[in-house]
C-alpha cells in the first residue's frame, strides 16, 4: 500500500454545486478527526494484516476544507501518521487541498515544515460575481494571495482548480479567468465542467426551473479554449480534466488512473484493495461514532468481476494522454479504433496505443461503452 488519501470533511460552508462528504462548521474539530483517522488507519493495518509499516510514495489531504486544519493540525497529523508509515520526504509527493481564505503565510510555513511539498488551491474563478454566486468566501485577490502564501513558505508545486461552462448570465469571461491563472504560473491546473448534482442546491435550483445550465456546445468549446490557452503556457493535458509542466503531474491521481491500490481515511472515503473498492460513512458524526467504539466506518463495499475490471481499465486509460495498448484490441474495437481516428476524435502514439484527443475526451463515457461494446 503506497498511497494513501486522507479527507478532511469540515467547510465555513457548502458550495451550492457540492456533493462531496462535507460538515459545515465554524470551528472544525481537528482533534477529534485526527484521532478518528489514526484509529481507523490502525483498524486498517489490522484487518488487512499490515504488521509492518505502510511505506508511502504519496499522501493526499482533500476535502472538504484541509487548509481548515491549520498548521499544527497538519504537524499533528504527521506525528500519527508516522506511527503507521514510512515515507522519504525527499522522494514522497504529499498534496493537501487548500481554499484561499483560509491558506495564510502561517498555514503554508506550517504545511511546509510538515512534510506538505504541493498543494491544490480552489480558486474556481476570479470574477467577482461567480464567485458570490458560487458561495465562495475569497475574491480575485484572495487566490494571488494565496499563491504567493505557498511560494514565500518553499512550497513551489501547486495547482489551480478552475470551473467552467457556468450559467451564462453571470457575464463570466471563461478567456479571462483561464489568463489570470495562468498568469500565476501554475505547477498544475485542473479544470471542471460545473455539473448539477441531484441532492445539492444547484440541483434543486436547475430542477425548479430557477436556473439554467449551459448548452452542451458551451461546455465543449470553453472546455476546448481552455487546451488551446494552457498549451500556449507551457502545460499539457495529461488527463481529461488536468494539465501540467512536464513532470509536475500528480503521481496520486495517476495512481487511480492506473488501477493502483490505494487506501482511503475519513468521511465518504473510498479505498481500493483489488478486487474489493469500499468506501466510509459520509457523515462526521457516524463516522466519528463508529471510531469511538472502536468499529470500522466502512459503509459498502463491491467486488469488481472480470467485466467491470475489464470496462473499468478501458475507461481509465482512455481518459489519460497514454491511452490504451492497440495491442489488446479486437479486430472490432480496431475498426472502431480507425473511425475514431477518421473523425478526429482519437489518434495513435507510439509505441502502438490508442488515446483520444481532446474533441474525443468530451465523449469519453460514449466511447468507452462503444469500445468495450466491440469487444
Amino acid at each position: 500500500m503506497h498511497h494513501l488519501y486522507l479527507h478532511v470533511p469540515f467547510c465555513l460552508r457548502r458550495c451550492p454545486y457540492c456533493d462531496f462528504a462535507v460538515q459545515p462548521t465554524r470551528r472544525p474539530p481537528v482533534q477529534e478527526w485526527l484521532e478518528a483517522v489514526d484509529r481507523e488507519l490502525e483498524l486498517a493495518r489490522a484487518a488487512n494484516g499490515w504488521s509492518s509499516k505502510l511505506a508511502l510514495s504519496t499522501i493526499y489531504v482533500g476535502g472538504g476544507t484541509p487548509s481548515l486544519l491549520g498548521p499544527a493540525g497538519m504537524a499533528g497529523l504527521r506525528r500519527r501518521l508516522e506511527a503507521h508509515a514510512t515515507w522519504d520526504d525527499a522522494a514522497v509527493e504529499w498534496t493537501a487541498e487548500a481554499n484561499p481564505e483560509t491558506f495564510t503565510a502561517d498555514v503554508a510555513r506550517g504545511w511546509r515544515d510538515a512534510g506538505v511539498n504541493r498543494v491544490s488551491l480552489g480558486v474556481q474563478s476570479f470574477h467577482e460575481p461567480a464567485l458570490r454566486w458560487m458561495g465562495r468566501l475569497h475574491g480575485a485577490a484572495g487566490a494571488v494571495a494565496a499563491v504567493e502564501s505557498a511560494r514565500g513558505a518553499g512550497i513551489d508545486n501547486f495547482s489551480l482548480d478552475l470551473i467552467f461552462a457556468l450559467p451564462e448570465r453571470l457575464g463570466r469571461d471563461w478567456d479571462d479567468d483561464l489568463r489570470r491563472a495562468l498568469d500565476l504560473e501554475p505547477e498544475h491546473l485542473s479544470l471542471y465542467g460545473l455539473t448539477a448534482e441531484p441532492g445539492t442546491p444547484l440541483g434543486r435550483w436547475v430542477a425548479q426551473g430557477r436556473e439554467s445550465m449551459p448548452e452542451q456546445d458551451v461546455y465543449a468549446a470553453e472546455y476546448l479554449r481552455a487546451i488551446e490557452l494552457t498549451a500556449e503556457r507551457g502545460l499539457e493535458p495529461y488527463e481529461v480534466s488536468n494539465f501540467a509542466r512536464p513532470g509536475r503531474e500528480s503521481v496520486h491521481n495517476a495512481a487511480y488512473w492506473t488501477g493502483a491500490p490505494y487506501l482511503g481515511l475519513g468521511p465518504g472515503a473510498h479505498s481500493f484493495l483489488p478486487p474489493v473498492r469500499s468506501w466510509n460513512r459520509r457523515d462526521w458524526k457516524g463516522y466519528r461514532d463508529e471510531l469511538a467504539a472502536a468499529r470500522s466506518p466502512v459503509e459498502d463495499r463491491e467486488q469488481i468481476g472480470p467485466t467491470e475490471a475489464r470496462l473499468e481499465r478501458t475507461w481509465l486509460g482512455l481518459r489519460t494522454a497514454g491511452g490504451i495498448p492497440e495491442v489488446a484490441l479486437t479486430p472490432a474495437q480496431r475498426a472502431l479504433a480507425e473511425r475514431w481516428t477518421a473523425e478526429g476524435l482519437a489518434e495513435r502514439t507510439a509505441p502502438q496505443r490508442l488515446r483520444l484527443t481532446p474533441r474525443g475526451w468530451l465523449l469519453l463515457d460514449r466511447l468507452t461503452v462503444e469500445l468495450d461494446g466491440a469487444a
